[in-house]
């Protein structure tokens, strides 16, 4: 994947610039498992219930990796495992969580209707 940069994008709006940046749900993901889930490595994120294929994981990894988001240091113990981490760069992301606070309400309110509609049709 290539490198994006400021004078690579559509417009110069910072709007803009991020969802060149995380234009696909998957990269979100990656960041969302490192802050809220403790992940680190490769099979870590493997096991994201959401069901990363193989090769979408490895992009995204070296993407967000290119474009200084997250940092690939070679375990100690295991040089075939990497462990990932966000960089100072990937910690102003850190502010989505307003998204998943907005998508964990709108999930509960849609499910409270959902059940609500039931009832009164029972």
């Amino acid at each position: 994947m290539k490198t994006t940069c400021k004078e690579d994008v559509r417009s110069h709006c910072s709007v803009n610039y991020g969802l060149e940046i995380f234009g696909d749900k998957w990269s979100l993901l990656i960041v969302r498992d490192i802050v809220f889930a403790g992940k680190k490595t490769y099979g870590e994120f493997l096991k994201s219930e959401e069901g990363f294929a193989t090769n979408v994981l490895a992009s995204r990894l070296a993407f967000l990796e290119e474009q200084g988001i997250l940092s690939k240091t070679p375990s100690s113990a295991d040089r075939r495992k990497d462990f990932y981490a966000l960089t100072e760069k990937g910690l102003d992301l850190t502010s989505f969580s307003s998204t998943s606070s907005f998508g964990a309400r709108s999930t509960i309110r849609s499910r409270t209707r959902d059940d609500a509609r039931s009832s009164l049709l029972a």
